[in-house]
């Protein structure tokens, strides 16, 4: 059976799976939807059976497609991971390098470097925010910022940099509200939320020896965006926590006030997670080095 398989059926039938759509495994793949759909029925007309069940709204997998993932998934890993093994004996990276990161000018441009040295690479790029586990196990890296302890997870984080970071609120904001001199007062003044909209995590704040405490705050100005959320505290919808570079000029200029309590904001992170295998592929340890030499600190 296996010599009338395609090895690039099961890839596709893979990606559409992990994501629950023929479009966006499409895209993943860089490949026509005409292209992944024709390799999902061959494969489907080669095991005589249906392996996912199409609608309009809606793709699932039928109990043959979750089987035939269940049981393939273990084997194409261990067959990635040889083949990354015998990579490590060559100079070069090269290969499909599969990346998630924000929506970043600076980030992007360092991708973009990355690319033009590493010609042999081939890059899919994907630009969510909030993807699920199921959705990250397609990447081989990803990419995230973060501000105190980081999640359980089964990656291997590998900090890029990191940037000091301030509380600051626009001078019109203080004129309405006191201005908050500890933690316990930002509860008393609107602030906003630059990471989970959801949630609305707390804010975190240093100890010492590399401790933390969080302040929980009120916020109903709840952006995914720094850039968004340094433009709502100059417009004093509330106080915001900010990488200090980001917000230097403003507070140069007299836009935003740095608020200084008695603990310093938690520095900014951005980390690059890989997945914990024994041997780390050559293309992604190139590409994580490249990331730490491009981002300024």
């Amino acid at each position: 059976m296996i010599d009338k398989v395609e090895q690039q059926w099961l890839k596709s039938f893979h990606c559409v799976y992990e994501n629950n759509s023929f479009k966006k495994a499409s895209e993943f793949l860089g490949l026509p939807t005409s292209n992944v759909s024709r390799h999902i029925g061959l494969l489907e007309n080669t095991l005589h059976t249906r392996l996912f069940n199409r609608t309009t709204r809606k793709t699932s997998p039928t109990p043959a497609g979750d089987q035939l993932y269940e049981q393939t998934q273990p084997l194409l890993l261990q067959l990635d991971n040889a083949l990354n093994q015998v990579t490590e004996y060559s100079h070069d990276a090269f290969g499909q390098l599969r990346v998630l990161m924000p929506d970043s000018p600076q980030l992007a441009e360092a991708v973009v470097s990355f690319c033009v040295e590493h010609p042999s690479i081939s890059l899919c790029c994907d630009t969510n925010l909030t993807p699920n586990q199921d959705f990250l196990n397609g990447f081989d890296v990803f990419l995230s910022f973060h501000r105190g302890n980081l999640p359980d997870s089964s990656w291997i984080a590998r900090e890029i940099t990191r940037w000091t970071s301030t509380v600051v609120a626009a001078p019109k904001l203080l004129r309405t509200y006191s201005k908050p001199n500890k933690l316990s007062d930002l509860h008393h003044i609107p602030c906003i939320s630059t990471f989970s909209v959801l949630s609305g995590p707390p804010w975190v704040f240093k100890l010492q020896k590399g401790e933390t405490i969080t302040q929980r705050i009120h916020s109903t100005y709840r952006v995914n965006s720094g850039q968004l959320a340094k433009q709502g505290a100059m417009a004093g919808l509330g106080a915001a926590i900010l990488p200090l570079p980001f917000c230097q000029n403003e507070i140069d200029k007299g836009l935003l006030t740095e608020l200084h309590l008695e603990y310093e904001a938690e520095d900014l992170v951005l980390y690059a997670f890989y997945s914990s295998r024994k041997h780390l592929a050559k293309k992604v340890g190139s590409f994580i080095e490249h990331l730490q030499k491009s981002v300024h600190r």
